[in-house]
């Protein structure tokens, strides 16, 4: 990560120093955000919901402007439209291949090769949002042996009754450099004039003034070798809708109880140099390396023949593997947040989804629950003691918070596995990451992340930890 407060590209939070996710900050004014807040508190109310599994769902909290929809039972996923898809009843619910659709050829723009597959698609019922949203993350979990990947897609609802095109969120395989499959990608130049998807966010051209995403629809389309009998198995499969009041400062939260999670610690900055052609080296790989770490400290591992590629003489091979199985091809980066979700998904009934926590509170619960979370975050140097750099975004690990409320915290941008630990200011740490506006060190107003994270946890949870989970809008 760069020391003078550039870009680190394993995080987008400001892509090209774009300012506010592409919105004009001039044409932004008090009466706007006033406006802004007035529309997601009246989105709290009770509304007719589209989605039938939708119907029952508590209302959100009036400080909270996330809505999560993520269809994962056998029920979720007998709703909707099936095109040649199967739902998988045994053990964990999915969809499958149960016969193709159709076939269609695909030019992957990273490889140079056209090749024919076939297909079969689940379209989801429409869900109607809690928050007349200004921004949409999609997320998935799935397996994707060789010869078999997936694609994700979102249209959305805007409030003057208009609808969207359908958006790519994701090409999607796990593993790497396979002849038989495509490269994992992001879709960019992606816009219809009221939104446009900025690598694997789908965010509103003009949030303050734009008529608001308030419903959507997503499609999953996948994808095999013509006559396979393999074929990808999906199990998770929803989006994050949000619409975080524009803030260069967040309310301070009272301090919880304290506790500390043994969590695995890895630095990026050990592997920097490391196989340049995964976004430069370990130097911008602080969401795989974080990703890792949450990964093993729910008792999941590569195989030895997953890491067999990397060269032995290389600490904590893992980490290579990591930055690998999340590199985007289009956006030439390890930090595509919903493919280090799936990458976590790929170990063994892991789950992993995108969202945003509303408070600190929020991710006190979850600790206290055992359920760490990766934050994405950007900062100055003076704006966080004892952080010894300032970064246009990265991702750290949480693990726990003391007796006072400070944040600890496995920040891979550390010199040493063992330097990983940093206990950092709670005041300090709320507002770089829950803001959405901040200057950065030319003084030009840029975008924060909003409170952005990544959760991983099992599909065999404790009570507590589905309560947890559950009080933040993720089942």
């Amino acid at each position: 990560m760069d020391r003078a407060d550039r870009a680190d590209r394993a995080d987008r939070a400001d892509r090209a120093d774009r300012p506010a996710r592409g919105h004009d900050l001039s044409r932004r004014s008090v009466l706007a955000t006033a406006a802004a807040l007035a529309a997601v508190a009246a989105a709290t109310s009770p509304a007719p919901a589209a989605d039938g599994q939708a119907r029952g769902r508590r209302a959100p909290r009036a400080d909270r402007f996330v809505d999560n929809r993520f269809w994962t039972s056998y029920e979720d996923w007998r709703t909707g439209t099936a095109e040649g898809t199967a739902v998988v009843a045994a053990g964990r619910p999915g969809l499958r291949i149960a016969g193709p659709a159709g076939r269609t050829d695909y030019a992957d723009p990273h490889t140079g090769r056209t090749a024919t597959w076939e297909y079969a698609r689940w379209t989801s019922p429409t869900h109607r949002s809690t928050v007349p949203a200004t921004e949409l993350i999609a997320s998935w979990n799935a397996h994707t042996p060789a010869g078999t990947w997936l694609q994700v897609e979102l249209t959305g609802t805007y409030a003057d009754g208009t609808k969207s095109p359908w958006f790519v969120m994701g090409r999607w395989t796990a593993g790497d450099d396979k002849e038989a499959d495509i490269r994992r990608t992001s879709v960019d130049g992606q816009t219809d004039g009221k939104s446009t998807v900025w690598t694997d966010t789908l965010a509103l051209n003009d949030a303050a003034a734009g008529p608001r995403v308030v419903s959507y629809r997503l499609r999953l389309t996948l994808y095999r070798t013509p006559g396979a009998t393999t074929t990808p198995t999906v199990w998770r499969l929803g989006a994050m809708a949000s619409a975080v009041p524009d803030r260069f400062t967040v309310p301070a939260s009272e301090p919880g109880p304290g506790k500390e999670l043994t969590v695995p610690r890895y630095s990026q900055e050990i592997h920097i140099g490391q196989y340049p052609e995964y976004d430069n080296g370990g130097e911008a790989w602080c969401s795989p390396t974080s990703s890792q770490m949450i990964i093993e400290y729910w008792g999941r591992k590569p195989k030895p023949e997953d890491l067999a590629w990397v060269d032995p003489s290389y600490a904590d091979p893992q980490v290579c593997h990591a930055a690998r199985q999340t590199f985007d091809h289009q956006y030439k980066g390890c930090g595509n947040w919903p493919f280090n979700a799936a990458y976590a998904a790929t170990y063994t009934d892991l789950q992993g989804v995108v969202t945003r926590l509303a408070t600190l509170t929020e991710l006190e619960q979850l600790i206290a629950a055992g359920i760490p979370a990766i934050t994405s975050q950007s900062f100055l140097k003076e704006e966080l003691t004892g952080a010894g750099y300032g970064t246009a975004g990265h991702l750290m690990t949480v693990i726990g918070f003391t007796a006072d409320g400070d944040v600890i915290a496995n920040d891979p941008a550390s010199p040493t596995n063992e330097a990983v630990r940093r206990v950092y200011k709670r005041r300090e740490f709320e507002n770089i990451w829950l803001r959405t506006k901040r200057y950065n060190s030319t003084g030009k107003v840029v975008s924060g992340s909003g409170g952005v994270c990544y959760l991983y946890f099992p599909v065999k949870l404790t009570a507590a930890q589905r309560q947890a989970l559950a009080a933040v809008g993720i089942r």
